[in-house]
């Protein structure tokens, strides 16, 4: 089964919910992030597990960079892995 891999790249979370190098796999389920930056980031994941691709930078490509909507206090980046 194909997941999507989150990892938290930058973090200054005013709950201090997330923390930078933070990773959570997603097969289908939400992972325990807090619902504003799941909820920003859900239609990619979405997209990336239903063999979507999504635009990035120039190119498509299966992965996407997100900023939470408080500010952008957290920084995350989703990548399709494929597993055997």
């Amino acid at each position: 089964m194909d997941k999507v891999k989150l990892t938290i790249t930058k973090a200054a979370c005013r709950s201090g919910y997330h923390k930078q190098g933070d990773v959570f796999f997603v097969a289908d389920i939400c992972p325990p992030l807090c619902h504003e930056l799941w909820h920003s980031i859900y239609p990619n994941v979405y997209t990336l597990l239903n063999g979507g691709e999504l635009d990035y930078g120039n190119e498509r490509s299966k992965c996407f960079d997100s900023v939470c909507p408080d500010g952008g206090r957290v920084h995350i980046h989703g990548e399709l892995v494929k597993e055997n």
